[in-house]
């Protein structure tokens, strides 16, 4: 937006500064830049599918393949591992939770455990 004002300005100075067949001073049109449709357009609100149970990497392959692409990921027990080998993991929680209709841009988050965790 800021590059596309820039530019115009910059085009406005250099038209300003040429003489006009009418001569010095006279209006000089300048033509106008052409506005780009809003992107929320092609953001589709859809239901989160229920992935609780799962292993950590087929959630996150549903949540892709549902659309979802924000996804971001924690151990549910508090301890602050990482998800290093997500095959390693089981989905005890969703934010937001399944059928929860949302953008597809918006944040999920998958809480997890260990499959060796009680």
């Amino acid at each position: 937006m800021i590059a596309r004002k820039l530019v115009l300005a910059l085009a406005v100075l250099a038209v300003a500064g040429c003489s006009s067949p009418a001569g010095p001073g006279a209006p000089v049109s300048v033509p106008e830049v052409p506005t780009l449709a809003p992107p929320s357009d092609a953001v589709k609100v859809l239901e989160i599918p229920d992935v609780v149970g799962m292993e950590h990497q087929k959630a996150q392959d549903t949540l892709q393949a549902a659309g979802f692409y924000y996804l971001t990921e924690e151990d549910s027990t508090g301890q602050g591992r990482m998800l290093v080998s997500d095959r390693n993991w089981v989905v005890v929680e969703q934010v937001p939770s399944a059928g929860t209709a949302v953008p597809q841009s918006d944040k999920i988050l998958l809480r997890s455990k260990k499959k060796t965790d009680p």
